[in-house]
Order: C-alpha cells, then sequence, then structure tokens
C-alpha cells in the first residue's frame, strides 16, 4: 500500500486489483467499460435515450422526460453529494487508471447515480428487469478503469434509487388522472 492511500481504504484497493486483474484482464472488458463509461458521461447516454423515446412513443411522451429527468437530476445529486465529501479517486500504483474523468472526486460515483435512475425509470416504463441488466455492468466497469472504489459505486447506485423513487412519486403525484 502507497502512502496515497487512505488506510480505511486498502480493502477497497485490493477490490480494485481483484477486478482488474480477472474481469479486466479478459479481452475486450476495457474498451467496452471505456464505451460505457462515454455513454454514460453526465447522463448525456440516458438522456439520448428518453428523447428518442419520447419521439418514437408520443403517448409516453411525459414518463420518457422522466427517464431524462431522473437520469440528470440523479447526476446532478451526485455531484454535489462529490463536492461535499471531496473523496479523491483511487490514487495507488498498483490500480491502473483505463480513462480519463472530468474530476478528480470520487465519491459517489456520477455514472453509478445516473444510470441505476435511468435503469429504474426506464424498467418501470418498459416492462423489463433493467436494473438488473445495466446496473451491475456500469458499477463493474467504473472498477475496472481504475476510478471509483467499490462504495463509491455502491453509494452511487443507491443514490440513482432514491432519485428514481422521487421521479416515480412526482409521476403519481402530479400526472394525468
Amino acid at each position: 500500500m502507497s502512502s496515497s492511500t487512505r488506510p480505511e481504504s486498502a480493502a477497497e484497493v485490493r477490490v480494485l486489483n481483484a477486478v482488474q486483474g480477472t474481469v479486466g484482464a479478459r479481452p475486450g472488458v476495457i474498451a467496452a467499460a471505456r464505451g460505457m463509461s462515454h455513454f454514460g458521461e453526465h447522463a448525456l447516454g440516458w438522456v439520448a435515450i428518453a428523447g428518442v423515446g419520447a419521439v418514437v412513443d408520443p403517448r409516453r411522451r411525459r414518463q420518457w422526460a422522466g427517464v431524462a429527468v431522473g437520469a440528470v437530476g440523479a447526476h446532478a445529486a451526485s455531484i454535489v453529494i462529490k463536492r461535499v465529501v471531496r473523496r479523491a479517486r483511487p490514487n495507488d500504483p498498483s490500480v491502473q487508471v483505463n480513462v480519463s474523468t472530468p474530476s478528480k472526486l470520487s465519491f459517489p460515483s456520477s455514472h453509478a447515480t445516473s444510470t441505476t435512475a435511468a435503469a429504474v425509470l426506464l424498467g418501470r416504463l418498459t416492462g423489463l428487469p433493467l436494473p438488473a441488466v445495466l446496473v451491475p455492468p456500469m458499477l463493474l466497469s467504473r472498477l475496472v478503469l481504475g476510478v471509483h472504489y467499490p462504495t463509491d459505486v455502491l453509494a452511487g447506485s443507491a443514490l440513482g434509487a432514491a432519485s428514481a423513487a422521487v421521479v416515480l412519486r412526482a409521476e403519481k403525484k402530479f400526472g394525468e388522472k
């Protein structure tokens, strides 16, 4: 463990090493994780999907807008928390960083936050088990890329679920009768 690793994150660095040494060592995994990273940056991929949904499914345009609002709102909440907590990204020489990031702040993962919010809302809209399909790969990708600790992605996912719940309550309260 280097001096840049706080003792409380030593176990998390070991998890990152294990993920990068197993999952991350498989051919194509880092490239796929980078693609997911670019898709999830600032929740833009989720906003694009919501926009397409709103165009092709005008009957449920409000719900598609809710997907965009939920993803962007979750992302915004994660940024506020990042600025309060100010946890630095993994900075251990044993952790390979495989993608650039817009900030040095790590907690919570904004990708995990917006992806979970979008997956919950899209799952509700489509009737598909999208949280189970979309969330784990995004969380794992952040570890493969070496830009988040495991607790960053878990907290981000919890925040995303809470953000989606807020959107669903608002839709129920203010939706068309």
